[in-house]
Protein backbone atom coordinates (compact mmCIF):
# COMPACT_ATOMS: atom_id res chain seq x y z
CA UNK A 1 0.00 0.00 0.00
CA UNK A 2 1.94 3.57 -0.80
CA UNK A 3 1.92 6.40 1.40
CA UNK A 4 -0.89 7.82 -1.26
CA UNK A 5 -3.30 5.54 -0.54
CA UNK A 6 -2.47 5.95 3.45
CA UNK A 7 -3.19 9.95 2.93
CA UNK A 8 -5.58 9.27 1.20
CA UNK A 9 -7.22 7.18 3.83
CA UNK A 10 -6.05 9.80 6.60
CA UNK A 11 -7.57 13.06 4.62
CA UNK A 12 -10.95 10.91 4.73
CA UNK A 13 -10.78 9.76 8.43
CA UNK A 14 -10.10 13.64 9.71
CA UNK A 15 -12.97 15.34 7.56
CA UNK A 16 -15.27 12.75 9.32
CA UNK A 17 -13.95 13.73 12.24
CA UNK A 18 -14.13 17.30 11.83
CA UNK A 19 -17.68 16.92 10.57
CA UNK A 20 -19.06 14.97 13.65
CA UNK A 21 -19.26 16.95 16.88
CA UNK A 22 -20.59 19.85 15.10
CA UNK A 23 -23.88 17.56 13.21
CA UNK A 24 -23.89 16.11 16.71
CA UNK A 25 -24.75 19.01 18.41
CA UNK A 26 -26.99 20.22 15.32
CA UNK A 27 -29.22 17.10 15.96
CA UNK A 28 -29.66 17.40 19.51
CA UNK A 29 -30.96 20.98 18.58
CA UNK A 30 -32.80 19.85 15.62
CA UNK A 31 -35.07 17.38 18.62
CA UNK A 32 -35.28 20.18 21.04
CA UNK A 33 -38.96 20.61 21.74
CA UNK A 34 -38.23 23.93 23.13
CA UNK A 35 -38.72 27.06 20.70
CA UNK A 36 -35.46 27.49 18.85
CA UNK A 37 -34.14 29.47 15.63
CA UNK A 38 -34.74 26.58 13.99
CA UNK A 39 -38.55 26.66 14.27
CA UNK A 40 -38.30 29.58 12.27
CA UNK A 41 -36.14 27.69 9.15
CA UNK A 42 -38.29 24.59 9.22
CA UNK A 43 -42.19 25.92 10.88
CA UNK A 44 -43.42 26.91 7.51
CA UNK A 45 -42.63 23.48 6.16
CA UNK A 46 -43.28 21.52 9.54
CA UNK A 47 -46.93 23.09 10.50
CA UNK A 48 -48.95 22.45 7.67
CA UNK A 49 -47.77 18.63 7.46
CA UNK A 50 -49.20 18.63 11.25
CA UNK A 51 -51.87 20.29 10.35
CA UNK A 52 -53.05 17.80 8.02
CA UNK A 53 -51.57 14.84 9.53
CA UNK A 54 -53.70 16.07 12.57
CA UNK A 55 -50.24 15.69 14.75
CA UNK A 56 -50.09 16.68 18.10
CA UNK A 57 -47.03 17.43 19.67
CA UNK A 58 -48.26 15.61 22.95
CA UNK A 59 -45.90 13.25 24.49
CA UNK A 60 -46.15 9.73 24.05
CA UNK A 61 -45.80 6.65 26.90
CA UNK A 62 -43.19 4.15 25.59
CA UNK A 63 -46.39 2.03 24.83
CA UNK A 64 -47.46 4.37 22.56
CA UNK A 65 -44.33 5.25 20.92
CA UNK A 66 -43.28 2.47 19.83
CA UNK A 67 -46.80 1.22 18.18
CA UNK A 68 -46.85 4.53 16.52
CA UNK A 69 -43.44 3.16 15.29
CA UNK A 70 -44.43 -0.34 14.28
CA UNK A 71 -48.03 0.54 12.52
CA UNK A 72 -46.85 3.56 10.90
CA UNK A 73 -43.88 1.98 9.33
CA UNK A 74 -46.06 -1.50 8.58
CA UNK A 75 -48.90 0.51 6.76
CA UNK A 76 -46.01 2.43 4.48
CA UNK A 77 -44.98 -1.56 3.84
CA UNK A 78 -47.65 -2.38 2.41
CA UNK A 79 -48.57 0.76 0.74
CA UNK A 80 -44.46 0.26 -1.13
CA UNK A 81 -45.39 -3.22 -1.65
CA UNK A 82 -48.65 -2.54 -3.85
CA UNK A 83 -46.74 -0.28 -6.17
CA UNK A 84 -43.94 -3.08 -6.41
CA UNK A 85 -46.61 -5.60 -7.50
CA UNK A 86 -48.47 -3.35 -10.20
CA UNK A 87 -45.44 -1.36 -10.86
CA UNK A 88 -45.63 -2.84 -14.12
CA UNK A 89 -49.44 -0.93 -15.10
CA UNK A 90 -48.32 2.17 -13.45
CA UNK A 91 -46.82 5.43 -14.81
CA UNK A 92 -43.55 6.32 -14.98
CA UNK A 93 -42.67 2.70 -16.28
CA UNK A 94 -40.58 4.23 -19.92
CA UNK A 95 -38.77 0.73 -19.79
CA UNK A 96 -41.77 -1.40 -19.76
CA UNK A 97 -40.93 -3.59 -15.99
CA UNK A 98 -42.94 -5.96 -15.04
CA UNK A 99 -44.45 -6.01 -12.05
CA UNK A 100 -42.64 -7.76 -9.07
CA UNK A 101 -43.04 -11.10 -7.90
CA UNK A 102 -45.36 -11.42 -4.69
CA UNK A 103 -42.24 -12.71 -2.81
CA UNK A 104 -39.98 -10.53 -3.78
CA UNK A 105 -42.15 -7.52 -3.62
CA UNK A 106 -42.46 -8.83 0.05
CA UNK A 107 -39.25 -9.06 1.00
CA UNK A 108 -38.14 -5.70 -0.66
CA UNK A 109 -41.15 -3.63 0.81
CA UNK A 110 -39.39 -4.65 4.17
CA UNK A 111 -36.15 -4.45 3.14
CA UNK A 112 -36.18 -0.67 2.43
CA UNK A 113 -38.62 0.06 5.33
CA UNK A 114 -35.94 -1.67 8.05
CA UNK A 115 -33.49 0.59 6.55
CA UNK A 116 -31.97 -2.69 5.39
CA UNK A 117 -31.70 -2.20 1.49
CA UNK A 118 -30.86 -5.97 0.76
CA UNK A 119 -31.72 -6.44 -3.30
CA UNK A 120 -32.38 -9.85 -4.32
CA UNK A 121 -33.37 -8.01 -7.62
CA UNK A 122 -31.11 -5.91 -10.31
CA UNK A 123 -31.36 -2.24 -9.46
CA UNK A 124 -32.29 -0.89 -13.04
CA UNK A 125 -34.38 -3.85 -14.47
CA UNK A 126 -36.01 -4.60 -11.24
CA UNK A 127 -37.51 -1.25 -10.90
CA UNK A 128 -39.56 0.94 -12.38
CA UNK A 129 -38.91 4.98 -11.92
CA UNK A 130 -41.97 5.49 -10.20
CA UNK A 131 -41.04 2.40 -7.87
CA UNK A 132 -37.40 3.91 -7.53
CA UNK A 133 -38.92 7.55 -6.60
CA UNK A 134 -42.48 6.83 -4.68
CA UNK A 135 -41.64 3.44 -2.99
CA UNK A 136 -37.62 3.73 -2.68
CA UNK A 137 -36.47 6.77 -2.05
CA UNK A 138 -39.51 8.00 0.13
CA UNK A 139 -38.52 5.12 2.52
CA UNK A 140 -35.19 5.85 2.17
CA UNK A 141 -36.27 9.00 4.12
CA UNK A 142 -38.90 7.57 6.42
CA UNK A 143 -36.69 4.38 7.70
CA UNK A 144 -33.75 6.16 9.00
CA UNK A 145 -35.84 8.83 10.25
CA UNK A 146 -38.01 6.49 12.33
CA UNK A 147 -34.59 4.50 13.55
CA UNK A 148 -33.30 7.80 14.78
CA UNK A 149 -36.77 9.13 16.23
CA UNK A 150 -36.62 5.92 18.54
CA UNK A 151 -33.30 6.43 19.56
CA UNK A 152 -33.61 10.31 20.45
CA UNK A 153 -36.72 8.96 22.38
CA UNK A 154 -34.78 6.30 23.78
CA UNK A 155 -31.94 8.96 24.91
CA UNK A 156 -34.61 11.11 26.70
CA UNK A 157 -35.28 8.17 28.82
CA UNK A 158 -32.17 7.83 29.64
CA UNK A 159 -32.11 11.35 30.91
CA UNK A 160 -35.60 11.03 32.63
CA UNK A 161 -37.01 13.15 30.69
CA UNK A 162 -40.79 12.11 28.59
CA UNK A 163 -39.89 10.47 25.34
CA UNK A 164 -41.66 12.83 23.25
CA UNK A 165 -44.40 12.06 20.22
CA UNK A 166 -42.63 9.97 17.24
CA UNK A 167 -44.31 11.88 14.92
CA UNK A 168 -42.88 15.31 15.51
CA UNK A 169 -40.06 13.43 15.97
CA UNK A 170 -39.83 11.33 12.43
CA UNK A 171 -40.91 14.80 10.57
CA UNK A 172 -38.42 17.05 12.19
CA UNK A 173 -35.78 14.26 10.88
CA UNK A 174 -36.95 14.65 7.41
CA UNK A 175 -37.20 18.61 7.45
CA UNK A 176 -33.99 19.60 9.58
CA UNK A 177 -31.64 16.47 9.08
CA UNK A 178 -32.07 14.18 5.74
CA UNK A 179 -33.92 16.61 3.33
CA UNK A 180 -31.46 19.05 3.28
CA UNK A 181 -28.38 17.77 3.50
CA UNK A 182 -29.58 15.24 0.62
CA UNK A 183 -31.22 17.86 -1.26
CA UNK A 184 -27.57 19.62 -1.56
CA UNK A 185 -25.79 16.36 -2.03
CA UNK A 186 -27.97 15.47 -5.07
CA UNK A 187 -26.74 18.28 -6.56
CA UNK A 188 -23.03 17.75 -5.80
CA UNK A 189 -23.49 14.47 -7.66
CA UNK A 190 -25.23 15.83 -10.61
CA UNK A 191 -22.02 18.21 -11.24
CA UNK A 192 -19.92 15.13 -10.67
CA UNK A 193 -21.61 13.37 -13.30
CA UNK A 194 -24.26 11.10 -11.64
CA UNK A 195 -27.12 10.85 -13.98
CA UNK A 196 -30.72 12.75 -12.62
CA UNK A 197 -32.91 12.10 -15.60
CA UNK A 198 -36.42 10.11 -16.21
CA UNK A 199 -35.57 9.63 -19.98
CA UNK A 200 -35.73 5.94 -20.70
CA UNK A 201 -33.23 3.82 -20.92
CA UNK A 202 -30.45 4.97 -24.07
CA UNK A 203 -29.55 2.91 -26.87
CA UNK A 204 -25.72 3.11 -28.10
CA UNK A 205 -23.80 1.65 -31.14
CA UNK A 206 -20.40 0.35 -29.73
CA UNK A 207 -17.28 -0.27 -31.72
CA UNK A 208 -17.69 -3.41 -32.49
CA UNK A 209 -21.83 -1.90 -34.25
CA UNK A 210 -23.86 -4.04 -31.81
CA UNK A 211 -26.43 -2.05 -29.56
CA UNK A 212 -26.17 -1.48 -26.45
CA UNK A 213 -29.07 -0.22 -23.85
CA UNK A 214 -27.49 2.03 -21.45
CA UNK A 215 -29.35 2.22 -18.06
CA UNK A 216 -29.81 5.42 -16.24
CA UNK A 217 -32.39 7.46 -14.46
CA UNK A 218 -32.74 9.64 -11.16
CA UNK A 219 -29.70 8.20 -9.94
CA UNK A 220 -28.49 11.44 -7.78
CA UNK A 221 -31.12 12.18 -4.99
CA UNK A 222 -31.47 8.54 -4.95
CA UNK A 223 -27.52 8.47 -4.19
CA UNK A 224 -27.85 11.26 -1.69
CA UNK A 225 -30.15 9.98 0.80
CA UNK A 226 -29.07 6.09 0.24
CA UNK A 227 -25.56 7.13 1.82
CA UNK A 228 -27.00 9.87 4.46
CA UNK A 229 -29.66 7.97 5.60
CA UNK A 230 -27.17 4.47 5.84
CA UNK A 231 -29.47 2.76 3.37
CA UNK A 232 -27.57 1.39 1.10
CA UNK A 233 -29.44 -0.18 -1.71
CA UNK A 234 -28.22 0.48 -5.40
CA UNK A 235 -30.06 2.37 -8.12
CA UNK A 236 -27.93 -0.39 -10.66
CA UNK A 237 -27.49 -3.73 -9.99
CA UNK A 238 -23.54 -3.37 -8.97
CA UNK A 239 -24.69 -0.37 -6.40
CA UNK A 240 -21.61 2.20 -6.09
CA UNK A 241 -19.42 -0.27 -8.22
CA UNK A 242 -20.97 1.29 -11.04
CA UNK A 243 -19.61 4.60 -12.61
CA UNK A 244 -23.23 6.04 -12.74
CA UNK A 245 -23.52 6.13 -9.74
CA UNK A 246 -20.10 6.66 -8.35
CA UNK A 247 -18.20 7.80 -10.94
CA UNK A 248 -14.59 8.58 -9.29
CA UNK A 249 -12.43 9.78 -6.36
CA UNK A 250 -14.41 13.02 -5.37
CA UNK A 251 -17.94 10.87 -5.38
CA UNK A 252 -16.33 8.04 -3.19
CA UNK A 253 -15.21 10.50 -0.49
CA UNK A 254 -18.69 12.37 -0.84
CA UNK A 255 -19.88 8.65 -0.60
CA UNK A 256 -17.82 7.67 2.74
CA UNK A 257 -18.17 10.93 4.41
CA UNK A 258 -22.27 10.62 4.10
CA UNK A 259 -22.06 7.23 5.43
CA UNK A 260 -20.04 8.15 8.07
CA UNK A 261 -21.94 11.53 9.04
CA UNK A 262 -24.88 11.24 10.97
CA UNK A 263 -23.36 7.47 12.58
CA UNK A 264 -20.29 9.46 14.33
CA UNK A 265 -21.79 12.28 15.41
CA UNK A 266 -24.57 10.52 17.51
CA UNK A 267 -22.28 10.28 20.61
CA UNK A 268 -22.27 13.88 20.29
CA UNK A 269 -25.67 14.30 20.34
CA UNK A 270 -26.19 11.58 23.16
CA UNK A 271 -23.78 13.92 25.15
CA UNK A 272 -25.80 16.97 24.49
CA UNK A 273 -28.95 15.77 25.31
CA UNK A 274 -27.96 13.92 28.79
CA UNK A 275 -26.15 16.83 30.36
CA UNK A 276 -22.78 14.39 30.09
CA UNK A 277 -20.80 15.36 27.21
CA UNK A 278 -17.61 13.80 28.25
CA UNK A 279 -19.59 10.12 28.42
CA UNK A 280 -20.72 11.11 24.79
CA UNK A 281 -16.87 11.55 23.70
CA UNK A 282 -15.74 8.32 25.68
CA UNK A 283 -18.48 6.29 23.58
CA UNK A 284 -17.29 7.72 20.61
CA UNK A 285 -13.40 7.18 21.25
CA UNK A 286 -14.29 3.73 21.97
CA UNK A 287 -16.01 2.71 18.72
CA UNK A 288 -13.87 4.55 16.88
CA UNK A 289 -10.74 2.31 18.41
CA UNK A 290 -12.69 -0.37 17.41
CA UNK A 291 -12.87 1.19 13.77
CA UNK A 292 -9.37 1.65 13.45
CA UNK A 293 -8.24 -1.55 14.67
CA UNK A 294 -11.07 -3.51 11.95
CA UNK A 295 -9.86 -0.89 9.39
CA UNK A 296 -5.96 -1.44 9.63
CA UNK A 297 -6.83 -5.68 9.75
CA UNK A 298 -9.00 -5.38 6.74
CA UNK A 299 -5.99 -3.78 4.57
CA UNK A 300 -3.84 -5.34 5.49
CA UNK A 301 -5.54 -8.50 4.51
CA UNK A 302 -6.54 -7.00 1.39
CA UNK A 303 -3.32 -5.67 0.41
CA UNK A 304 -1.66 -9.15 1.23
CA UNK A 305 -4.22 -11.46 -0.85
CA UNK A 306 -3.97 -14.89 -1.03
CA UNK A 307 -0.62 -16.57 -1.19
CA UNK A 308 0.11 -17.94 -4.71
CA UNK A 309 2.44 -20.02 -6.37
CA UNK A 310 4.32 -18.13 -9.93
CA UNK A 311 5.38 -19.92 -12.57
CA UNK A 312 8.72 -21.20 -10.90
CA UNK A 313 7.34 -22.49 -8.16
CA UNK A 314 8.23 -19.40 -5.60
CA UNK A 315 5.49 -18.88 -3.15
CA UNK A 316 4.46 -14.95 -2.74
CA UNK A 317 1.57 -13.02 -1.98
CA UNK A 318 -0.09 -10.09 -4.32
CA UNK A 319 -2.50 -7.34 -3.42
CA UNK A 320 -5.94 -8.69 -4.19
CA UNK A 321 -7.43 -6.98 -6.83
CA UNK A 322 -10.37 -9.54 -7.42
CA UNK A 323 -13.66 -7.93 -7.03
CA UNK A 324 -12.77 -3.99 -7.12
CA UNK A 325 -12.34 -1.31 -9.57
CA UNK A 326 -9.26 0.03 -11.00
CA UNK A 327 -10.47 3.64 -10.41
CA UNK A 328 -10.60 2.82 -6.67
CA UNK A 329 -7.96 0.20 -6.14
CA UNK A 330 -7.62 -1.87 -3.08
CA UNK A 331 -7.38 0.57 -0.42
CA UNK A 332 -10.36 2.42 -0.90
CA UNK A 333 -11.97 -0.48 -1.72
CA UNK A 334 -11.17 -2.09 1.35
CA UNK A 335 -11.92 1.27 3.11
CA UNK A 336 -15.33 1.30 1.77
CA UNK A 337 -15.97 -2.21 2.74
CA UNK A 338 -15.34 -1.24 6.60
CA UNK A 339 -17.18 1.75 6.54
CA UNK A 340 -20.73 0.36 5.03
CA UNK A 341 -20.77 -2.40 7.38
CA UNK A 342 -19.40 -0.24 10.47
CA UNK A 343 -22.21 2.20 9.68
CA UNK A 344 -24.95 -0.53 8.81
CA UNK A 345 -25.24 0.80 5.19
CA UNK A 346 -24.70 -1.62 2.65
CA UNK A 347 -23.86 -0.08 -0.25
CA UNK A 348 -20.84 -1.45 -1.65
CA UNK A 349 -17.84 -0.17 -4.54
CA UNK A 350 -16.47 -3.81 -4.39
CA UNK A 351 -18.15 -7.20 -4.80
CA UNK A 352 -17.58 -8.07 -0.98
CA UNK A 353 -18.05 -12.06 -2.08
CA UNK A 354 -14.60 -11.59 -3.35
CA UNK A 355 -12.93 -10.07 -0.43
CA UNK A 356 -10.23 -12.44 1.43
CA UNK A 357 -11.63 -14.60 4.42
CA UNK A 358 -9.70 -11.99 6.63
CA UNK A 359 -11.71 -9.14 5.25
CA UNK A 360 -14.84 -11.04 4.93
CA UNK A 361 -14.50 -11.91 8.49
CA UNK A 362 -14.39 -8.12 9.58
CA UNK A 363 -16.90 -6.95 7.23
CA UNK A 364 -19.29 -9.88 8.94
CA UNK A 365 -18.48 -9.14 12.64
CA UNK A 366 -18.99 -5.33 12.12
CA UNK A 367 -22.85 -6.29 11.45
CA UNK A 368 -22.61 -8.97 14.06
CA UNK A 369 -21.24 -6.27 16.68
CA UNK A 370 -23.83 -3.89 15.26
CA UNK A 371 -21.96 -1.02 17.75
CA UNK A 372 -18.67 -0.51 15.37
CA UNK A 373 -21.01 3.10 15.24
CA UNK A 374 -23.95 1.11 13.88
CA UNK A 375 -26.78 2.50 11.84
CA UNK A 376 -28.43 5.52 12.47
CA UNK A 377 -30.70 5.45 15.20
CA UNK A 378 -30.67 1.43 15.92
CA UNK A 379 -26.86 1.29 15.84
CA UNK A 380 -26.56 3.64 18.56
CA UNK A 381 -28.90 1.78 20.40
CA UNK A 382 -26.80 -1.15 20.69
CA UNK A 383 -24.17 0.76 21.54
CA UNK A 384 -26.21 2.27 25.01
CA UNK A 385 -27.16 -1.29 25.45
CA UNK A 386 -23.86 -2.69 25.50
CA UNK A 387 -22.59 0.31 27.91
CA UNK A 388 -25.55 -0.45 30.13
CA UNK A 389 -24.13 -4.38 30.28
CA UNK A 390 -20.61 -2.69 30.76
CA UNK A 391 -22.24 -0.98 34.18
CA UNK A 392 -24.39 -3.90 35.51
CA UNK A 393 -20.85 -6.70 34.79
CA UNK A 394 -19.18 -3.80 36.64
CA UNK A 395 -21.52 -3.55 39.48
CA UNK A 396 -21.51 -7.35 40.03
CA UNK A 397 -18.09 -7.21 40.12
CA UNK A 398 -17.60 -4.45 42.83
CA UNK A 399 -21.06 -5.54 44.84
CA UNK A 400 -22.63 -2.42 44.36
CA UNK A 401 -25.90 -1.98 42.16
CA UNK A 402 -25.47 -0.59 38.46
CA UNK A 403 -26.28 3.01 37.82
CA UNK A 404 -26.26 4.57 34.57
CA UNK A 405 -26.66 8.63 34.23
CA UNK A 406 -27.75 8.69 37.53
CA UNK A 407 -30.83 5.40 36.91
CA UNK A 408 -30.42 2.37 38.73
CA UNK A 409 -30.23 -0.46 36.16
CA UNK A 410 -32.33 -3.45 38.06
CA UNK A 411 -33.80 -7.37 36.67
CA UNK A 412 -36.63 -5.58 34.98
CA UNK A 413 -34.00 -3.43 32.45
CA UNK A 414 -31.59 -6.25 32.21
CA UNK A 415 -34.16 -9.35 31.61
CA UNK A 416 -35.15 -6.73 28.44
CA UNK A 417 -31.86 -6.49 27.41
CA UNK A 418 -30.68 -10.08 27.81
CA UNK A 419 -33.59 -10.84 25.48
CA UNK A 420 -32.68 -8.30 22.98
CA UNK A 421 -29.38 -9.08 23.04
CA UNK A 422 -29.89 -13.31 22.66
CA UNK A 423 -32.70 -12.42 19.54
CA UNK A 424 -29.96 -10.90 17.31
CA UNK A 425 -28.04 -14.59 17.07
CA UNK A 426 -31.18 -16.43 16.85
CA UNK A 427 -32.11 -14.64 13.87
CA UNK A 428 -28.57 -15.14 12.26
CA UNK A 429 -27.27 -18.64 13.22
CA UNK A 430 -30.77 -20.77 13.01
CA UNK A 431 -31.93 -19.57 9.41
CA UNK A 432 -28.43 -20.08 7.94
CA UNK A 433 -28.25 -23.70 9.70
CA UNK A 434 -31.51 -24.23 7.75
CA UNK A 435 -30.26 -22.34 4.51
CA UNK A 436 -26.74 -24.65 4.29
CA UNK A 437 -29.45 -27.79 4.99
CA UNK A 438 -31.90 -27.21 2.41
CA UNK A 439 -30.67 -24.75 -0.11
CA UNK A 440 -27.14 -26.22 -1.29
CA UNK A 441 -28.17 -25.90 -4.64
CA UNK A 442 -28.50 -21.80 -4.59
CA UNK A 443 -25.26 -21.42 -2.93
CA UNK A 444 -22.30 -21.30 -4.98
CA UNK A 445 -19.62 -22.10 -3.24
CA UNK A 446 -19.07 -25.26 -1.22
CA UNK A 447 -16.92 -25.59 1.80
CA UNK A 448 -16.66 -22.95 4.18
CA UNK A 449 -17.06 -20.23 1.72
CA UNK A 450 -20.68 -21.61 1.04
CA UNK A 451 -21.78 -21.13 4.81
CA UNK A 452 -19.66 -18.15 4.87
CA UNK A 453 -22.44 -16.91 2.18
CA UNK A 454 -25.23 -17.63 3.84
CA UNK A 455 -24.30 -17.07 6.95
CA UNK A 456 -23.20 -13.54 5.91
CA UNK A 457 -27.07 -13.00 4.11
CA UNK A 458 -28.72 -13.66 7.06
CA UNK A 459 -26.39 -11.58 9.20
CA UNK A 460 -26.44 -8.35 7.34
CA UNK A 461 -30.47 -9.28 7.08
CA UNK A 462 -30.74 -8.89 10.86
CA UNK A 463 -28.02 -5.87 11.43
CA UNK A 464 -30.59 -4.06 9.09
CA UNK A 465 -26.88 -3.58 6.67
CA UNK A 466 -28.28 -5.18 3.15
CA UNK A 467 -24.87 -5.67 1.78
CA UNK A 468 -24.34 -9.01 0.22
CA UNK A 469 -21.70 -12.26 -0.92
CA UNK A 470 -23.55 -11.91 -4.15
CA UNK A 471 -22.56 -15.39 -4.76
CA UNK A 472 -25.45 -16.39 -3.14
CA UNK A 473 -28.77 -17.39 -5.88
CA UNK A 474 -31.10 -15.45 -3.20
CA UNK A 475 -33.82 -14.66 -6.00
CA UNK A 476 -36.05 -17.33 -4.77
CA UNK A 477 -39.16 -18.05 -2.36
CA UNK A 478 -36.92 -19.06 0.24
CA UNK A 479 -34.33 -16.56 0.82
CA UNK A 480 -37.18 -13.40 -0.03
CA UNK A 481 -38.85 -14.86 2.72
CA UNK A 482 -36.99 -16.61 5.75
CA UNK A 483 -34.67 -12.78 4.95
CA UNK A 484 -37.85 -10.53 4.93
CA UNK A 485 -38.89 -12.22 8.62
CA UNK A 486 -35.57 -11.66 9.91
CA UNK A 487 -35.37 -8.29 8.83
CA UNK A 488 -38.66 -7.32 9.85
CA UNK A 489 -37.57 -8.96 13.64
CA UNK A 490 -34.76 -7.61 13.31
CA UNK A 491 -35.84 -4.02 13.70
CA UNK A 492 -38.67 -3.60 15.48
CA UNK A 493 -38.06 -6.29 18.14
CA UNK A 494 -35.40 -4.26 19.74
CA UNK A 495 -37.54 -1.26 18.92
CA UNK A 496 -40.08 -2.22 21.46
CA UNK A 497 -37.82 -3.76 23.99
CA UNK A 498 -35.46 -0.63 24.16
CA UNK A 499 -38.41 1.58 24.47
CA UNK A 500 -39.29 -0.81 27.21
CA UNK A 501 -36.56 -0.22 28.97
CA UNK A 502 -36.55 3.61 28.12
CA UNK A 503 -39.98 3.70 29.44
CA UNK A 504 -38.55 2.12 32.56
CA UNK A 505 -35.80 4.67 33.19
CA UNK A 506 -37.46 7.52 32.59
CA UNK A 507 -39.62 7.36 35.52
CA UNK A 508 -37.22 6.40 38.28
CA UNK A 509 -35.74 8.88 40.43
CA UNK A 510 -31.99 9.58 40.35
CA UNK A 511 -29.83 8.20 42.36
CA UNK A 512 -27.23 11.49 43.80
CA UNK A 513 -23.85 10.19 42.82
CA UNK A 514 -21.66 9.60 45.65
CA UNK A 515 -17.92 8.71 46.06
CA UNK A 516 -18.58 4.64 45.59
CA UNK A 517 -20.53 5.56 42.45
CA UNK A 518 -19.13 3.97 38.90
CA UNK A 519 -18.02 6.81 36.70
CA UNK A 520 -19.21 6.18 33.17
CA UNK A 521 -16.92 9.18 31.65
CA UNK A 522 -13.83 7.75 32.06
CA UNK A 523 -10.88 5.98 30.49
CA UNK A 524 -12.03 2.75 32.54
CA UNK A 525 -15.38 3.00 31.44
CA UNK A 526 -14.12 2.93 27.71
CA UNK A 527 -12.19 -0.45 28.22
CA UNK A 528 -15.48 -1.99 30.40
CA UNK A 529 -17.36 -0.79 27.60
CA UNK A 530 -15.12 -2.34 24.65
CA UNK A 531 -14.75 -5.94 26.82
CA UNK A 532 -18.46 -5.93 26.89
CA UNK A 533 -19.03 -5.70 23.29
CA UNK A 534 -15.85 -8.03 22.33
CA UNK A 535 -16.77 -10.65 24.92
CA UNK A 536 -20.31 -11.10 25.45
CA UNK A 537 -20.98 -10.08 21.36
CA UNK A 538 -18.20 -11.18 19.64
CA UNK A 539 -17.91 -14.75 21.63
CA UNK A 540 -21.15 -15.23 20.76
CA UNK A 541 -20.58 -15.25 17.25
CA UNK A 542 -17.57 -17.05 17.30
CA UNK A 543 -18.28 -20.74 16.53
CA UNK A 544 -20.28 -19.66 13.39
CA UNK A 545 -17.28 -17.35 12.40
CA UNK A 546 -14.36 -20.11 13.08
CA UNK A 547 -16.83 -22.55 10.44
CA UNK A 548 -16.88 -19.98 8.05
CA UNK A 549 -13.98 -17.26 7.09
CA UNK A 550 -11.66 -18.80 9.96
CA UNK A 551 -11.64 -22.04 8.92
CA UNK A 552 -11.34 -20.88 4.80
CA UNK A 553 -8.02 -18.45 6.01
CA UNK A 554 -6.33 -21.45 7.79
CA UNK A 555 -6.85 -23.74 4.62
CA UNK A 556 -5.86 -21.60 2.22
CA UNK A 557 -3.14 -23.09 -0.13
CA UNK A 558 -0.87 -21.78 -1.82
Amino acid sequence: MTMISLTAIAITLLLSLLLARPTGLYMAQAFNYEKSVLDRWFGWLEKPIYAIGGIQKDNQTWKQYALAVVLSNSVMILLVYLIFRFQGVLPLNPSGIASMEPTLAFNTAISFMTNTNLQHYSGESGLSYLSQMIGIVFMMFTAPASALAVLIAFIRGLAGKPLGNFFVDLIRCITRILLPIAFVLALVFVALGVPQTLEPTAAATTLEGVTQEIARGPVASFLSIKELGNNGGGFFGVNSAHPFENPGGISNLLQILLMLLLCTSLPFTYGKMVGNKKQGRVLFVSMAMMFIVFLGITLASENAGNPVVNALGIQHDQGSMEGKEARFGVAQSALYAVVTTASETGAVNTMHDTLTPIGGLITIGNMMLNTVFGGVGAGFINVLMYAMIAVFLSGLMVGRTPEFLGKKIEGKEMKLIAVTLIINPLLILLPTALAVMTQSDTISNPGFHGLTQALYEFTSSAANNGSGFEGLGDATPFWNITTGIVMFIGRYFSVITMLAVAGSLAVKKPVPETSGTFRTDNALFGTVFLGAVLIVGALTFFPALALGPIAEFLTLKP
